[in-house]
């Protein structure tokens, strides 16, 4: 039998989707929280459902983000055991309609980098790689909470502490962020809107986001991603620094906070999935003792066309 794709239609198939999402991606693992912050944080967004004789096997989510409003941002997930028998096949075809039907004509989707018979399958319908992820890990058990002071000048304060400190969190994010490899043809949106998409989604805590100060001014900042799905992992969001205070140790001591005030938190690993261009992090990773494992690959390509 053909499979069937349909939007979900009430909170129970947004959980089914959700589950279907997280056994195939169990390293991605979220909440419905943190999709409801994704979707509360796009310009439109769909879930859809492939079932198989009436049983789900596969789910789809694709939306429009503020920061590349001209592709779509796609996951098509298919179990294991029900994969060749079409279901991923209608998920794209019912995903590349939502796109057509909102003018966008191409989609970004991310996939395992182990993953070779995913990355074929999209390969052969046209996508390509545009980017690449290399996840680095830090397993917290046998570390020590480092101990070096921050460069001179330089104080590491938590934005809990300090909460009038996120307008300059948002100035040193205007200049890092289109400065991330990958990240160049993105766009910035208003402080309002960053404030509540980047910083205060159900993943976000003032507590967990540090924020280097020389003197009044923020100069770098360091976020991380904390999901109730993976509660032994904390992900390493967002470094940034300023332009004109990169070089100066600023980033390793945000990040040296960061490794401190998770292992008095409890937390087992610290987890990063940095651009692999990204080679001033990723060595500055290695000194700290993260140790590399499998990434992703970004794939771009065409919306759905019937194969002849």
């Amino acid at each position: 039998m053909d499979a069937i794709v349909r939007l979900t239609a009430s909170r129970d198939d947004e959980a089914v989707s959700l589950a279907i999402y997280n056994e195939v991606w169990p390293r991605a693992a979220v909440t419905m929280d943190e999709v409801d912050s994704y979707k509360a944080s796009s310009i439109a967004y769909a879930d859809h459902l492939a079932l198989l004789d009436g049983e789900p096997v596969g789910s789809g989510a694709v939306a429009i983000l503020p920061s590349r409003p001209d592709v779509a941002s796609a996951s098509i997930t298919v179990l294991a055991q029900h994969r060749g028998h079409g279901a991923g096949t209608a998920l794209y075809r019912e995903i590349s309609s939502w796109c057509a039907a909102h003018g966008i004509e191409a989609i970004e989707e991310p996939i395992e980098e182990e993953d070779a018979p995913s990355i074929e399958y999209a390969r052969r319908r046209g996508f390509a790689e545009i980017e690449r992820y290399g996840r680095m890990v830090l397993d917290l058990g046998g570390v020590e909470p480092p101990k070096d002071p921050p460069p001179a000048g330089i104080e590491i304060v938590s934005w809990a502490a300090r909460p009038e400190l996120a307008r300059g969190i948002y100035e040193v994010a205007v200049e890092a962020y289109p400065d991330m490899p990958g990240n160049a043809a993105d766009e910035m949106e208003p402080y309002e809107a960053w404030l509540a998409h980047d910083m205060q989604g159900s993943a976000d805590r003032p507590e967990a986001t540090f924020v280097a100060l020389a003197g009044d001014e923020v100069v770098g900042f360091a976020k991380f991603f904390l999901t109730a799905a993976q509660p032994a992992d904390a992900y390493h969001d967002t470094t940034g620094v300023k332009r004109a205070w990169r070089g100066r140790g600023i980033a390793g001591a945000l990040k040296r906070a960061q490794i401190a005030w998770a292992k008095q938190q409890g937390y087992r690993r610290l987890v990063t999935g940095n651009e692999m261009r990204n080679e001033p992090i990723r060595r500055l990773n290695t000194r700290l003792g993260y140790r590399e494992e499998s990434g992703r690959v970004m794939m771009r390509g065409p919306l759905f066309k019937a194969r002849t």
